[in-house]
């Protein structure tokens, strides 16, 4: 436009020099950082549409490429413009194929988003291919601020794009705004950290959690021991200084960031943390003794041993949550449709068939958090009869078909197979039918690069979303708070809730079989999940019959008519204990040793004499049931038979009866009939 070239010979003029020789400032000042500076710096003649043809020309006469300087600015229009429309969108649709076969919802937003993040790219790269994209360029607009946020997942998703092209690397993890790597202490001190941690084979999560741990053991030497801030110089001493300090340590002591700690901060640490911190520092210790980093001065197993006061607070609380709200849970989970799923301003995140699978793999499965992110593709196998399915299996399926689970490598062993509930094959099935195509991820545990289950758009779900997302969902679907007396529901308490209820089944699974099927190494972490439920509990307690082994009752009849004639303050029997044979009218029964084997004393009636049938004859007797406890010889009495009444009635044979008389002197036969003890019957007869 002759415009254009105008405004660039007049800015020439009033420079003293061509536009080759501008500064960036210079541009910057003439194309104005929005389009109303523009028009005050510009001749009046200039209209709006110059700006635009003037931007081009700084790019292609004046190597300029600060276009984020300009405010809101069309780069994609920019870039048709100086590279031409067909190699620009040719370049967008490659990167959008390769996304969109990760899964990617190239929607409005993405039309978007996608072409001005690339345009920004071409420009600043003064270059409109893919293949000149390097890995600095994109380092490069993450640290100097070339975007704002809400292009920075854009910019992510392209990276990853083209470094699967293997025109540059993929990017670096925690690469965000907000990443701060965690420093303390002396140099010297992190420099051993940072070289214990480059040096140590652990898997990235744990190296990340010790050298976390070892930073606060770095701030807190630098404040109380700053002579012991060289490992090297640590000693027996500085071991127990530590020892003792960390026992006495609050929350949010010598901790670099305070942020989530919220209402927790001054509170005594938990010995599971205390354990943990002086686990990461013995590790460290014991790492350098052994590389001859370290020279031997003390033992760290012994001198940074775990006290015995926190070791006794330590152990397995695996937290089972009651039966009534997890069947809520576990209908919520079954019914899960797309309307229960958090939505992101540009719609829903997974895919509604995702979502559905993780979380009746959680519900079903047992298994940990960071072992269902890790499933497989193509963990579901299903057998018949011991036999493998294969072809059509839904007729094999309606007769009761089994579903195995292959479970990778994971905290506690090697990987193996456990049956699980058709429902969760199926719902895996349905997610893997539309799993679109994903690149090989590392598997962080094992090291090797695997197909994943769990993959959307080239990257893994996080361990944390059934934390974060799936319990919180379900939550409000059902109806049930997020947390209960033991605590927050969080992803680990489905494993030991699944566990208790296996072990509390109505043919439930023996102690080596949930072993097997939690995937434990010992029997020994079994039993922590194993609970015995309260239900489970008391059925047992009350088989066991202890109230029934060592309490009988027996019928008594009281005879009013004694009562109130006053016979009986006369001396007049008026309580009959019935025993079948006969009736005892002893008061203190109870005591008496022949109890169990009448010795038909003075008290006793029998019920062929004619005052036991005039007893039996009134009409205004009441009857009642009185407990009596039994001995060990009585019981085995009732229990056994005759055998263990003749032992009794041998022993009591010198035994005064409530008359005076021994059964000797009475005269009582070898063998005697057993007193008829009936169940056991708290109440009253009348």
């Amino acid at each position: 436009m002759l415009d254009v070239v105008a405004v660039l010979l007049v800015r020439s003029a009033e420079a003293g020099r061509t536009f080759r020789g501008w500064t960036t400032q210079e541009w910057i000042d003439l194309l104005g950082r929005d389009q109303t500076e523009f028009r005050r710096s510009a001749p009046g003649w200039a209209g709006d549409e110059v700006r635009p043809y003037l931007a081009a020309h700084a790019h292609l006469l004046g190597s300029f490429t600060e276009f984020h300087r300009l405010g809101s600015f069309q780069r994609l229009t920019l870039s048709w413009r100086i590279f031409g429309r067909d190699h620009v969108d040719g370049e967008i649709t490659r990167v959008r194929a390769v996304l969109a076969q990760w899964g990617y919802r190239l929607g409005r937003d993405d039309d978007t988003l996608l072409p001005m993040v690339v345009s920004q790219l071409f420009l600043l790269n003064r270059s409109p291919h893919l293949e000149d994209l390097n890995t600095e360029l994109f380092d490069r607009v993450r640290r100097d601020g070339l975007l704002d946020g809400t292009r920075l997942n854009t910019l992510h998703a392209l990276q990853r794009a083209v470094s699967s092209l293997e025109i540059c690397d993929p990017p670096r993890r925690n690469t965000g705004r907000h990443s701060v790597r965690a420093t303390g202490g002396a140099q010297v001190w992190e420099q051993w950290v940072d070289r214990w941690h480059t040096t140590s084979t652990l898997t990235p999560r744990q190296r990340g959690g010790v050298r976390s741990n070892l930073l606060k053991v770095g701030r807190w030497v630098a404040a109380e021991h700053p002579d012991s801030a060289d490992p090297a110089a640590w000693t027996r001493q500085t071991c127990a200084a530590w020892v003792a300090a960390l026992d006495r340590m609050n929350v949010g002591d010598y901790v670099q960031r305070t942020a989530g700690l919220k209402d927790r901060i001054g509170k005594p640490l938990e010995a599971s943390s205390k354990d943990g911190q002086l686990s990461a520092i013995r590790r460290f210790f014991t790492d350098c003794q052994e590389w001859e980093w370290l020279s031997r001065r003390f033992d760290p197993q012994r001198a940074l041993a775990t006290p015995r006061s926190v070791t006794a607070m330590l152990g397995p609380a695996p937290r089972v949550t009651a039966d009534e709200v997890w069947a809520k849970l576990l209908w919520a989970g079954l019914n899960l449709e797309s309307a229960d799923l958090p939505e992101s301003q540009a719609g829903l995140f997974y895919p509604v068939e995702l979502v559905r699978a993780i979380t009746v793999t959680w519900l079903f499965s047992g298994q940990r958090s960071n072992e269902i992110a890790r499933l497989r593709l193509g963990c579901i196998r299903w057998q018949h009869d011991g036999d493998p399915i294969v072809g059509d299996a839904q007729q094999v399926l309606a007769r009761d078909a089994v579903c195995l689970l292959d479970i990778p490598i994971h905290k506690t062993g090697t990987a193996f197979t456990k049956p699980v509930d058709p429902i969760l094959g199926q719902a895996i099935e349905a997610w893997q039918a539309i799993h679109p195509s994903q690149p090989q991820l590392l598997d962080r545990r094992t090291g090797e690069r695997v197909d994943l289950l769990f993959a959307f758009r080239a990257r893994r779900v996080s361990t944390a979303y059934i934390n974060n997302t799936i319990i919180p969902m379900l939550c409000r679907k059902a109806g049930v708070p997020d947390a209960d007396i033991r605590g927050n529901i969080t992803s680990h308490r489905a494993r030991s809730t699944i566990a208790s209820q296996l072990y509390n089944a109505k043919e439930p699974m023996t102690l080596f079989e949930l072993q097997a099927w939690l995937g434990h190494r010992s029997p020994q972490s079994t039993q922590y999940y194993a609970k015995i439920s309260p239900n489970t509990l008391t059925r047992a307690y009350t088989d066991a019959g202890y109230f029934s082994r060592n309490v009988r009752t027996i019928e008594v009849l009281v005879d009013r008519d004694a009562v109130t004639s006053g016979a009986a303050a006369a001396g007049e029997p008026w309580q009959h204990y019935d025993l079948g044979h006969g009736y005892c009218t002893y008061t203190f029964f109870e005591q008496c040793p022949h109890r169990m084997a009448c010795a038909r004393c003075d008290f006793y009636t029998p019920k062929a004499s004619s005052k036991g049938q005039l007893l039996e004859a009134k009409d205004n007797l009441q009857r009642m049931l009185a407990n009596i406890p039994l001995t060990d010889e009585e019981q085995l009495a009732v229990d056994d038979g005759q055998a263990a009444l003749d032992q009794l009635l041998e022993r009591l044979v010198d035994v005064p009866t409530p008359s005076g008389a021994t059964p000797r002197e009475i005269g009582v036969p070898a063998t005697a009939t057993l007193l008829p003890i009936v169940s056991v019957n708290q109440g009253k007869q009348g």
